[in-house]
């Protein structure tokens, strides 16, 4: 089945012919030239290639931090950039739709774990009694829960790469973007944090695209897309252990 074939069930993300480039006349650098992705609802793809190929790129243009030069990019049933950015609130579209995980945790060292993970609903204007308990509720799926109150820095480096995928996921945002998440973890705790990823991608129907060089991780996808001097190319992965 081919891209133009899958469906996203009205979620998930579609990428057609996303181009990227730096730069006008003789000094431009194109970045990104043909990419193209679907990635549907419940589903995590790996997303690899070396150095310098893209996947930097792609990855803030899928954020909508940077913006293409060319092509469409879907979210769920809304086209948000075709040839320009159709949606008027980019931060707001970052916030509500668009969840992060990133190498570091990035966690705030003021605030504990609950009011990391909470602070994000409570941007969007739910009351803090409900945004506490959106958090607790994800804090406990992800085996936190009893840490809720710790600073960050009380954290092992594994108990942060769940909170930070608590704060991902607390706004049910249908697109997750993680950036080599797993980088800093051993083969154990890597395996974990993907399989937490595949498991929250079912719960939430919640679409993940996971940049990575990981070879620990790689065998666990499913699909795999490989970007290579910024065109993407789609794979049958082998998707072990996470059926």
């Amino acid at each position: 089945m081919d891209n133009s074939q899958r469906q996203t069930g009205g979620r998930g993300i579609r990428i057609e012919g996303v181009a990227k480039r730096y730069g006008k006349g003789d000094t431009a650098v194109d970045a990104l030239k043909d990419v193209n992705m679907v990635v549907a609802p419940g589903e995590v793809v790996g997303l690899i290639g070396p150095s310098g190929s893209g996947k930097s790129t792609l990855l803030k243009c899928l954020g909508a931090v940077i913006e293409p030069t060319a092509g469409r990019m879907i979210l769920g049933q809304d086209v948000i950039y075709d040839h320009g950015w159709q949606i008027p609130d980019l931060r707001a579209l970052r916030r509500d739709k668009i969840g992060f995980v990133f190498q570091a945790p990035y966690l705030s060292p003021f605030l504990d774990v609950l009011d990391n993970v909470a602070l994000l609903p409570m941007l969007t204007g739910k009351t803090n009694a409900e945004s506490r308990r959106m958090a607790m509720d994800l804090l406990g799926a992800l085996d936190v829960a009893h840490r809720a109150r710790a600073m960050p820095s009380q954290l092992s480096g594994g108990e942060q790469q769940r909170v930070a995928i608590a704060r991902g996921l607390v706004n049910r945002p249908p697109v997750i973007l993680a950036d080599e998440p797993t980088a800093p973890l051993d083969s154990e705790r890597a395996l974990a944090v993907i399989k937490i990823l595949n498991d929250m991608a079912k719960k939430y129907d919640t679409a993940i695209i996971v940049v990575t060089h990981d070879e620990k991780i790689i065998p666990t996808f499913k699909r795999i897309y490989h970007i290579r001097d910024g065109v993407t190319y789609e794979e049958a992965g082998e998707g072990r252990g996470f059926d």
